[in-house]
């Protein structure tokens, strides 16, 4: 194939179906992001190793910058976009909000789609379980207090042991 040379692809994405033409050495995060106005997700390191860019593949957190978009096909992908139900967002991103877990908020969709996994798999994990889960992603800004906060606060909503939703500060 020539260098510039596109391929059909067949993305599953947040529950939906797309078809888009993306060049063949176009990686996941590339696509989502280019043609599919996805921008959720974002460029940091692009070399797998700040987290910025982690989507859910089949549930489990994937770093989009290293997979080629047609590696992707036939499995079910997860932007933080898709963790929502409509215009109600999702714990998580309730509970980073409130407790104002971002501060420039760049690594923030990457951490919370792969908090998402983790609770998901653990409803309720300790601190270190935590740290763990999220320690492929980096934050410049924060000390990771208030990510890990909101992430035990998020995991305690979704088990229906927090009151209901939280006022944004």
């Amino acid at each position: 194939m020539v260098g510039g040379s596109k391929v059909p692809l067949r993305l599953r994405v947040n529950g939906e179906e797309y078809e888009v033409l993306a060049p063949v050495h176009h990686t996941l995060l590339e696509v989502l992001r280019e043609e599919l106005d996805l921008t959720g997700t974002k460029h940091g390191c692009e070399l797998g190793e700040c987290g910025a860019c982690a989507v859910l593949i089949d549930g489990q957190p994937q770093i989009s910058c290293l997979i080629l978009a047609v590696e992707a096909q036939g499995h079910e992908i997860t932007t933080v976009e898709g963790l929502a139900q409509g215009s109600q967002p999702h714990p998580l991103q309730e509970t980073f909000a409130a407790l104002g877990a971002a501060q420039c908020g760049y690594c923030t969709p990457g951490i919370v789609v792969t908090a998402k996994a983790l609770l998901d798999r653990n409803p309720r994990p300790t601190r270190d379980e935590i740290r763990e889960a999220i320690s492929g992603n980096l934050c410049r800004c924060t000390g990771y207090v208030k990510i890990i906060d909101a992430i035990e606060q998020a995991a305690a909503r979704l088990r229906g042991e927090a009151p209901a939703p939280l006022e944004v500060s």
